[in-house]
């Protein structure tokens, strides 16, 4: 199948997946588009063994929450040109040392743990729509991610001391 044939096939179906993720209509169509660019530059990693959909939706989920944490990182800046203070420095210093440690942590989890726990903090779906996600229910999604979240805080405090 041609990539022109792909497209006019799939971009529907990965329009409405994310559709069912994110309500806002434009953000959906974004992510469509870019998913099907990146789809374009690594089609020749595509092995054939899964549903290509499937593909296409995994692409898609991490395009979505790859705009998540950027827009997250620029919501909150005052002014340009405001220089924190060294306190506030320090403090934020510490929050990215902890961030990477929970994400080396979240690294080493097992699926579906790591996948829950970043959809619920860092893409900030509802458990409602992680079930929908995994074709489960919204308390499946909520024991994983506390589950997931009892291991990580487990792993810490270890680290900690």
């Amino acid at each position: 199948m041609d990539f022109e044939q792909l497209y006019k096939t799939y971009f529907i179906d990965v329009f409405y997946y994310m559709r069912g993720i994110c309500k806002d209509e434009a953000i959906c169509e974004e992510v469509a588009q870019e998913t099907f660019f990146k789809a374009l530059k690594k089609i020749e990693s595509f092995d054939g063994k899964s549903d290509i959909r499937a593909w296409l939706f995994t692409i898609a989920k991490n395009t979505y929450l790859t705009i998540l944490r950027k827009n997250r990182r620029n919501i909150g800046f005052t002014e340009e040109n405001e220089i924190p203070s060294a306190e506030d420095f320090a403090d934020n210093l510490d929050d990215r040392d902890t961030a990477l440690r929970i994400h080396r942590i979240l690294h080493t989890l097992k699926e579906p743990y790591k996948e829950v726990f970043s959809l619920r903090v860092f893409g900030e779906l509802s458990y409602e729509d992680i079930g929908k996600l995994f074709s489960k229910s919204a308390g499946w999604a909520r024991v994983t991610y506390y589950r997931a979240k009892t291991m990580i805080l487990k792993q810490l405090e270890e680290h900690n001391g």
